[in-house]
């Protein structure tokens, strides 16, 4: 710091020392005049240089910091014109104001001031006004921008180092993979060894072929199953392509009675690799699950599906239903009692369902009971038939009553869904940790993960077809009486559309059980009668169907008018039996307000997929989904996904 800072001439002591002074040469003049003379000449010459010198202070320091503050301009515009990053001003109309000259050699302009940030930034347009950081491209580069709105102040960084180093961390992460042939005992059945060997031989060499185009390790585990190593850059590329394994196979294979089909498991962005094992096998699970002929993908939270164009193939075995009777049978005996619960707005496959499970409990005599909260059109005749027996009219009970008979020694029996959101009450699962879920429904995302037996099936025709060829193995001589007998046929003749889609020799053996047992066909023909009035309301549905993609039906109900879930469903159904059409899907505004949609196919389109992404689900040929909105609305968002789906790999196969 310089001196004359230091020597501080101005302040209040200098005044007062020449007050004191001047006091005391007036005390000496009263003395001694010539004495007191002189000292007030030497007081007064110190006074003048007092002032002097003052005056000479306020100048210096007027220079030194005139020559400071210029000095510190100076420097400031050099450095920010020379920062390693760019700096802009903006108005409140997002206009740029000032810049640095960062700024101008990232753009290649000489100025842009005057143009809008978003010009600039398009990037921004997406984003929020918020404190922050966002990322945004330009030519080859990247560049975070670190917003100040408070002073309209942007910095920019250039982050193309550091994010290509992320990328490619991200990239080169682990990726998992299993390639397995889902139906190759029913493909080779009845083949002998060598066509055994040329079959399995095609099929490698076409795998192999696609791992090597791909360019992945592929590690044969088992003669119909493949473990593959790549990373997440592969994985995206063999995203993109849609798994075209799963059609290479089929068509190749397809001049076989049943051709060979895929199913592909693959995983990616787990904490471990521990973790990412059983990610692998459960995406596996997840593609076996919903009917085969697909590939089950998990990166991180993400699960997606690519694939499952083709009807699953029945090739589930006694063998397995056997295994399953027993392990039920013993946690029946092992239960106080049994509560069993469908799904909401139950249809007669879940009551159906339902009434076959009671039988097993009952067999046992363990106290069984089934959640019911209300009736539905669906299964109002079937309610009626069996309300005439009273054994099967205290069996009923509401939800707010299960609650208070379960407990943990309760088995609790999920039929017809594996979805928490879809049963009736969630809290019954949540009180008891014996769970069993029997299912024919293709495995969605959502499950009942902490099941200690799941029965999963999507081979098979109904949840009645299983739980019939349980009851024939959980006791050697089970006799069904002639209501629950039509009551498990009943689900099946609904879920089959009398026998005429999603049918296999399992699903007659299952039929034929149930009518040794009494089962009464016309007495299902009578439920499943329609009243006239529904009739023509159905009708009036049917009449605004328009036909898109030369094979789809689409019937979009009359804004403000409301029908039931059942009707809805049945006009879809309907719909497929119009000549040409293939696949139909039906909106409409159900009695809860929500927008429902039925989809059905007659195999050459997966609608599974399109409810799937219009947040439903189901099977290959039967799906639903539910929506908010206007009936409007939601035949815009179909159509859409439709697009995508048509765009992405055809709609039809």
């Amino acid at each position: 710091m310089p001196k004359f800072l230091v020597k501080r001439w101005h302040g209040m002591h200098h005044l007062w020392a020449f007050v004191l002074m001047i006091l005391l040469t007036v005390t000496l003049a009263s003395y001694e005049w010539k004495l007191g003379l002189l000292g007030l000449v030497l007081s007064g010459g110190v006074g003048l240089y007092s002032v002097l010198a003052e005056r000479s202070f306020r100048r210096d320091l007027k220079s030194y910091l005139g020559t400071l503050s210029y000095r510190v301009k100076k420097a400031g515009n050099e450095v920010i014109s020379d920062l390693p990053f760019g700096i802009i001003l903006y108005n409140e109309e997002k206009t740029v104001e000032w810049h640095n000259a960062f700024v101008t050699h990232m753009l290649e302009k000489d100025s842009v001031v005057g143009e809008s940030l978003y010009d600039l930034f398009p990037t921004l347009s997406q984003a929020k006004e918020r404190e922050g950081t966002i990322e945004a491209a330009i030519g080859n580069s990247m560049y975070e921008l670190m917003f100040r709105f408070d002073e309209r102040l942007v910095y920019v960084r250039n982050i193309t180092h550091r994010w290509q180093l992320a990328k490619r961390y991200e990239d080169e992460k682990l990726a998992l993979g299993i390639v397995m042939m889902d139906n190759l005992e029913e493909v080779t059945q009845g083949m002998d060894d060598q066509q055994r060997a040329t079959l399995m031989s095609k099929a490698t060499a076409e795998i192999t072929e696609w791992a090597s185009k791909f360019h992945v390790y592929l590690k044969r585990l088992t003669s119909d199953r493949y473990m593959v190593i790549t990373d997440q850059k592969t994985l995206k590329q063999l995203e993109l392509s849609r798994f075209v394994i799963l059609d290479e196979v089929r068509e190749m294979t397809g001049e076989n009675k049943i051709p060979m089909t895929l199913s592909i498991g693959f995983a990616a962005g787990a904490e471990s690799i521990v973790e990412l094992g059983h990610w692998v096998q459960t995406s596996l699970d997840f593609a076996l699950g919903r009917g085969g002929d697909q590939a089950a993908v998990k990166v991180g939270q993400r699960q997606s599906f690519y694939g499952g164009k083709s009807n699953a193939v029945e090739k589930r075995t006694r063998v397995r239903a056997r295994v399953v009777a027993h392990a039920l049978r013993d946690l029946i005996k092992e239960s106080d009692n049994v509560v069993i619960m469908g799904h909401k707005m139950p249809d007669m496959d879940s009551i159906g369902a339902a009434i076959g499970i009671l039988k097993a409990a009952l067999v046992f005599n363990k106290e069984a009971f089934i959640v019911l909260e209300g009736i539905n059109p669906a299964i109002q005749k079937m309610m009626e038939m069996l309300k005439e027996d009273e054994r099967f009219t205290k069996r009923f009970v509401t939800p707010e009553h299960a609650l208070g008979i379960i407990g943990s020694g309760t088995l609790a029996v999920v039929v017809d869904t594996h979805k928490v959101s879809m049963v009736k009450e969630p809290k019954l699962i949540a009180q008891t940790e014996k769970i069993v879920v029997v299912d024919h429904h293709r495995r969605g995302e959502e499950f009942i993960n902490n099941a200690i037996l799941v029965y999963m099936e999507p081979y098979a025709s109904s949840t009645c077809e299983l739980v019939t060829e349980l009851l024939q193995y959980i006791h050697d001589r089970i006799m069904l009486d002639v209501r629950e007998s039509t009551a498990l046929l009943a689900g099946i003749t609904v879920d089959t559309k009398s026998f005429s889609l999603r049918t296999g020799s399992r699903t007659f053996e299952a039929a034929s059980f149930l009518r040794r047992n009494g089962a009464d066909s016309m007495l299902i023909q009578r439920m499943l009668k329609e009243d006239l009035a529904e009739y023509i309301k159905k009708a009036d549905i049917i009449k605004h169907a328009e036909i898109v993609y030369e094979h789809i039906a689409i019937a979009v109900t009359e804004q403000g008018r409301q029908y039931s879930q059942l009707l809805i469903a049945q006009s879809a159904d309907t719909l497929l039996n119009m000549t040409d059409v293939l696949a139909s899907f039906v909106i409409g505004e159900r009695l809860d307000g929500l927008i429902g949609i039925s989809a059905r196919s007659l195999g050459h389109m997966n609608v599974q997929i399109v409810m799937e992404r219009m947040g439903g689900g189901g099977h290959l040929t039967n799906a639903a989904a539910q929506q908010e909105g206007t009936v409007t609305e939601v035949a815009q968002r179909l159509k859409q996904v439709l697009q995508e789906i048509e765009n992405e790999e055809g709609l039809f196969e």
